[in-house]
This record gives structure tokens, sequence and C-alpha cells, in this order.
């Protein structure tokens, strides 16, 4: 614990967040400040270098960009300064909640309040032994010991008291989480290269110091039969040549230490997982919290992490082990016979031709082990999953359920859609329903944003549609302690952990919190993060009440407001066609989407404004050809009746059909339709502040548009805009013709700063009325495993 390693690990992580990555690390080798310097003097302890990483994390942004850095702190339960560990961000909450309460301060993870106190850019851990544990469950004392000394004792604790204090921080503000600290190394496969003493910041990676896991994740539904059954073969096939990718891409990737890349190199340590959990045992017509359920997250987690080993030997067989595996051979051996032990434990209500197929691709790993050896030193994590679950079209990220049966997805151009989550027709025609039956049952949700009271739904059916969070009009959620259960079930055949935060309801205890780590540790857990709903002193939206008390008022007002207009009046406000002179210039823009060529040509009226569009694909049929220029044709016409062209690319952007993937374009890098490719184009284009927009930077005072959510389709603009302009089409200022948006059937909804919130930020609210705003769009978010998930726009604050 010298100045010199301390300092140098501030260096590491500023240069670990500059190139994207999250960090994790363990304090524990930094003396108390009740120890003694070899001059005389008195240490500070690991708490005041950790105000010195805290600031780091702060300043440096992760990928040199907008998202906050990622960063996970630990201390071992051993140290003489873990009670200060333990109470440290608490503290730091108490006096945010002073300022936001006392001072009138901005009540979010970004205003002022938070930023200026500490601790706030890490998640924290407790490293807890089984020592520690058996302490808790005997009534026992606790005694630290020197870091330094180890043979001096610190200071004694009655453990229980310890446990507590833990769990007391965690229900006022979320940390600190729990790590298992004797359970990790138990499993660990290189113990001979040193003990596993951290974890990356969401807690699923864990393994030697520096070292780095390459991640991938596989969509479980894309592998559900249409009778319903799961296709074994088809997923370890999958599971196979996935980890064959990310083994090949450990020689051609980048680094950002020399210690780090030597490390990768040695253990090759990979981290192949899997997404939408909940859907695919929702659309089996199983609960969440069922022994079926259960069994099906075993088998499946069983066969994700036999394949990926299977594949490890088969490689190992054509090139050789990883460079450590001779000096760890028989630790490997033994936690895989772990593995396969622990096949036989799956609940028996796993359907037995998934256990049979872990059974013997278990077999095939200890067989193929022995002979060849393993090409990687670890070959499995369940991450958050987060931004790529969206990019996979996942209902459910990682291992987590369904947070609600409806989505509310914002229109391009405002206004929002109900959409009723696409598990739960797959659920009910699993459970006996017929197509009627179906339809009304669905019809009834999107009515009433809840599945309870639905007709003809029997009521043993209920828990099956139940989510992680209550919805706004029922009374039903997953029990917490169903979280742990699942977690418990996948946790045997997995090399590192779970990135899971067990949610519990704002009426929870702190005897509630404690009884989860004991039962954590007593189920084989790795780690356990607990987040109470309300534990962060972020303003609550208002209630759904408030909010149509509001929207009344708001309504009288408007109508007070508005004169009646005669049929003379309306009849001159209709939109005049504004024709381009018949020598213009025009663009001509070549693209491609997913391999397919075409070409965009727009023509400007005389100021550069956009006033027509052909649009031609390249090698089409003339069906193709002649729907995209009768496209092209109307979206002329809109123009030139003057359609603002923002309300035309809110609309048309991120419309999702094929074809689609990666285009030519630096600033489209993936399209998902070519009507998605050219509106973004014409926005990045003519909209001043697009481009930026859609980069997550922040725009301009004069490019601002926002865009309300409401229902209805509802263009929220400033006051400033708003004002009448009838010859706003003509003078292409910028200004939006209010006739023009009414025959569009947008509503203009006038309103000074600050919209009212969008109808999924409402929803997202009613689960935890704390969480923070996305960073890149807005709306609320919602905790997925350590980090906060943007529902809307699929942005991950934090984590993968």
């Amino acid at each position: 614990d010298d100045m010199e390693a301390i300092m140098g690990l501030a260096t590491s992580e500023a240069m670990l967040f500059k190139f994207g990555s999250g960090t994790g690390t363990d304090l524990s080798t930094i003396r108390s400040h009740r120890e003694k310097l070899s001059g005389g003097g008195r240490p500070s302890g690991p708490l005041s270098f950790m105000r010195v990483y805290d600031q780091i994390a702060a300043v440096v942004k992760s990928g040199g960009k907008t998202r906050r850095a990622a960063k996970m702190q630990s201390l071992k339960i051993w140290h003489p300064d873990i009670l200060e560990f333990i109470e440290c961000k608490w503290k730091e909450e108490k006096k945010a909640h002073v300022l936001i309460e006392k001072g009138g301060y901005e009540a979010n993870f970004n205003g002022e309040a938070y930023s200026s106190i500490l601790f706030q850019n890490a998640n924290l851990s407790v490293r807890l032994t089984d020592e520690f544990m058996e302490a808790v469950r005997k009534g026992a004392t606790w005694t630290t010991r020197w870091v330094t000394d180890t043979a001096k004792a610190g200071p004694t604790y009655e453990a229980r008291d310890l446990l507590r204090r833990i769990a007391e921080c965690a229900w006022h503000c979320g940390d600190p989480g729990v790590q298992y600290d004797s359970t990790i190394n138990r499993w660990h496969t290189c113990p001979n290269s040193g003990r596993i003493n951290a974890s990356n910041p969401c807690s699923e990676y864990m393994f030697l110091d520096d070292t780095a896991c390459n991640l991938a994740s596989i969509n479980l539904l894309k592998f559900r039969e249409p009778d319903g059954r799961f296709n074994a073969e088809r997923f370890t096939a999958a599971c196979r040549i996935f980890f064959t990718a990310q083994e090949i891409l450990v020689d051609h990737a980048s680094y950002p230490t020399k210690q780090i890349a030597e490390n990768s190199h040695l253990y090759r340590p990979l981290g192949l997982g899997y997404s939408n959990l909940g859907s695919l045992i929702m659309t089996d017509g199983q609960p969440y919290d069922s022994d079926e359920a259960l069994g099906l997250c075993g088998a499946i987690t069983a066969l994700l992490h036999g394949a990926a080993n299977l594949a490890s030997t088969e490689l190992a067989a054509v090139v050789g082990p990883f460079a450590r595996f001779s000096r760890n051979r028989d630790s490997m051996l033994r936690v895989m016979q772990m593995h396969r032990e622990a096949v036989e434990r799956i609940s028996e209500s796993c359907p037995p031709y998934l256990k049979d197929a872990a059974r013997h691709v278990w077999d095939n790993v200890l067989r193929a082990g022995r002979q060849h050896g393993f090409r990687n030193a670890q070959a499995t994590v369940l991450a958050p999953t987060g931004t790529i679950s969206f990019m996979m079209d996942c209902d459910t990220t990682g291992i987590e359920p369904d947070i609600a049966l409806v989505k509310y997805k914002q229109l391009a151009g405002g206004g929002s859609m109900k959409i009723v989550n696409r598990s739960v027709p797959l659920g009910l025609r699993s459970l006996g329903y017929d197509e009627p039956q179906m339809e009304r049952i669905e019809r009834y949700i999107g009515e009433n944003d809840t599945i309870e009271g639905a007709p003809e739904l029997k009521e043993e059916h209920l828990p099956v549609f139940d989510c992680a969070f209550k919805p706004a009009n029922g009374r039903r959620s997953i029990d917490w302690r169903a979280h742990v259960r699942m977690m418990a079930a996948a946790q045997p055949f997995i090399s590192g952990a779970i990135s899971k935060t067990v949610n519990m309801p704002g009426d929870t205890t702190v005897d509630d919190i404690a009884d989860a780590y004991r039962w954590g540790w007593e189920m084989g857990l790795k780690a356990l993060a607990i987040y109470r709903d309300g534990s962060k002193q972020s303003q609550p939206l208002s209630t759904q009440s408030e909010r149509d008390k509001e929207a009344r008022k708001d309504q009288a007002a408007r109508d007070d407001a508005s004169p009646a207009v005669s049929p003379d009046v309306r009849d001159l406000a209709r939109p005049k066609r504004e024709r381009l002179p018949d020598t213009r210039q025009s663009i001509t823009h070549k693209f491609s989407v997913g391999g397919h060529e075409g070409y965009i040509n727009v023509g400007l009226y005389p100021d550069g404004r956009p006033g027509e569009l052909f649009l031609t694909m390249a090698k089409e049929g003339s069906t193709v050809g002649g729907m995209m220029d009768a496209f092209g044709t109307a979206i002329s016409l809109s123009l030139q009746y003057g359609v603002p062209l923002e309300v035309l690319v809110h609309k048309f952007s991120h419309t999702r059909f094929e074809p689609m993937g990666y285009t030519t374009n630096a600033d489209i890098r993936i399209a998902t339709s070519v009507v998605d490719y050219i509106f973004r184009w014409l926005g990045n284009t003519f909209l001043p502040g697009f481009l930026e927009a859609s980069r997550g930077l922040p725009p301009t005072p004069e490019d601002e548009t926002n865009l309300d959510a409401d229902a209805g389709n509802t263009l929220a603009v400033s006051d400033r805009d708003a004002a009448p302009h009838p010859d706003a089409a003509d003078e292409g200022n910028g200004r939006i013709d209010q006739a023009v948006l009414e025959r569009a059937g947008v509503t203009l909804a006038v309103r000074h700063r600050g919209n009212s919130p969008s109808t999924r930020s409402q929803q997202f609210a009613g689960f935890q009325s704390d969480a923070p705003t996305c960073d890149n769009c807005g709306a609320i978010t919602v905790r997925n495993g350590n980090c906060y998930l943007c529902h809307n726009c699929g942005n991950s604050m934090g984590c993968s």
C-alpha cells in the first residue's frame, strides 16, 4: 500500500474509463487509519483515497464521451475501517437530503445536491467470509485485524450488529451490497495463480486482478419452438459459435494497460451469457416464482456453461490450453466436477429432456477437459445486458422478469403508443386460451395497464403474468424472494456471478434486507445487491390523480384562451402549396442499408430548404421501386404544403422493418429500415442540432424542440416558438405552423420550459419513484443490475 501503487491505481482507472471500460477494486490492502506509518505518523486509510478515485470517475467519462464511468469498490469484512466504509455513502447521502429539503436544490442524481457529495460515482460492496457469516449465525463477535500485521487485532463488533448496519445503510441508500468472498474463491478455477479479490462494476465478472473479460449474450426466446419446447440442440450449437468468436477476439482486442493485456492472454477469460429469460418463462405459461421456472433456468444455464466449456476443450485440443492451465489443472477440474454435480440438484420440475441434455454435455466436458484441458480459465457470466438487449429485440434483460405487461413507445413526432408485451399472447396460448379470449384479455390489459380483473382469465393463472413492479392499477408483483431463488438456480452454472439488483418495495424493513443477505449466503450466491424503492432522495413524479387534475386545468385554460373562429378565417388558414422553381438545386446521396443500395435526391428551395424527395432503390423490382417513388411524392407534397421537416423526421425515424442493418454512413451506423435511414439522414443534413442530439450531445438552446408523449399526438414547443405566424411555411423561418399540424393530426400544446413527464416516465416513476432520468433521452430509467436502464432508447447508464 505504498503511495506509488495507490496513485498508480488512479492513473489506471482513468485510462480504463477513457477507453470505455469499467473497473472494480478491492481496497483492503490499504492500511487502516488506526495503524501506523513507518515514519511514525498515522495513515489516512482507504476512505481518504476513495475520495480521489471518486472524483476521477466523476471527471473522466466512459469512453471519453457523455456516459458516466462505471466503478466498483469493495472492502473485506476483516478490515479495521470496515464500519466507516459501510456508513460512508449513507453519511454523504444525508448531506444531499439536507440540501434538497432545506436548500431547495434539485432532487436528481445529476443535480447540484448529489454532485457536491462524495462516493456517488461507485458501487460499494462488502466482502463477507464464511467465518463472518458463521459468527452471524451463532450470534458471536467479530474481530478485525491490522493490514500490516495480521496477528494484531483491530476493533471488535457483534457480527449480527455489523450485518444489520450493512442492511441499514442499504435500506437508506442502496449501498453497500455484499460479495461472498469464501464462496467466490471456492469456485475459483485458478487459485494457484492468486485469489479473487474484486469484481467488475456490475458484480458479474470475478477473476484475478488486472484481467478483463469479453462479454456476449444470447436471446433465449429465439430457441423456443412453436410447440413451446426449448431447442437444446440449436442452443448449444449457438453457444459454441458465440464462444469461438469470443475466443478469436481475445487476440485481436486492445487493452488499456500492459498488465491487463498480459493476463488476458495468459488466462483468456470469457463471459458468455443470455438474455430474455423472463419472457421465455412467461411464454411457457409458468410463474417466475415457480419450481418449473427455477428448473428451466437451471437447465438452460447448465447447457450454456457446459456448451461454452466444451467448446473451450475443443479449442484446447487444437491450439492448446491457456498458458497457466498446468499450474491450475487440478483446481479447474475440481470446479468442473462441482458444476457436474450441481446438474443433479436442478429442480425435478425441469423438463426431463433439458436435464438429460445438461447431463450429456457435462459428461463430455469432464472427459474432454481431463484429456485436452481448457482454452479459457472462465467461460460464462450473466451480465445486465441493458443496451444489447434492445439491439437483440428482447422484452426482458438478463435473468430479470418483465417489469410491466404494458410498454409505452414514444412515437417519432410526438405522442405514444401503448403495446402489450409479446410474451402475453404466447403465455395465454400456452395456458390453453383461444384466440377470442386472448384478444379480449389483451384489450383489457391495454385499457387498464394490468391483467388483474381481466375477463375469462383464471385466478390460478395470474402469477404467470406477475412482473417485477406493481402496475399502477394493480396489486400484484413478484416477491423479492423469487429473485433470490432464481439467482440461486443459475449460480452453480456460471464461472463468474450474476449482475442483478433485488428490487424491494418501499415498505421493506432493515431486518428483511439482513435476512436476504443471510439467505443469499446459504443459497450459494456470489454477490447480492439490494435496492429499496424510494431510498434515494429524488423527487417523485405526481400521482396519476394529480396529473389528471393538472391536465384538466390546462385544458380549461386553453379552452378559455381560444377565441371563436369564423369559417372564413378558418378557410384562410388552410395551407397553400409552395412550388419549387423550374430550375433548382438538389442534393443526391447514395446509401446502403444491410447491403441494399439506393439513392436519395432532395430538391431545394432557393433558401436551401428541402422541397421535394425522390427515392431510387438499386436492383429492386418494380413493386418496391413504385412504392418508394409514391412515398417520395407524398413526402414532397407534405413539404410543399408546409409540414415541418421536424415532424416528418421524428415521425418516420426508427421505424423497423426489413431490410435493416449496418450502413456505410459514419453518422448512422445502424438503420432499422430504409425509411429510418432516409429520415435520419434528412435530419442530420437539414435540421440544426439533430446530429448532435442523436449522438447524445446536449442541444443548443435555439435547437430545442421538446416532444411530449402524453396520450394523443402532441407536439410541445416553448412559448417563444408558438406565436401565430401565418406565413411560416412560406418564409421558411423554422417556426411551426399550427394549422398544418392540426391537419396532420398533431396537437400543438404551448408550454413554458419543462414539459410534463411522458406516459412512459409516469409509468416507470410508479415503479421506482427515485430512479434518475436517462442522460440520453430524458425518460425515467429502471434499476438494472447495479446500474440504470432506459426502456425508451436502450441507453444503459454505467453498464453494458
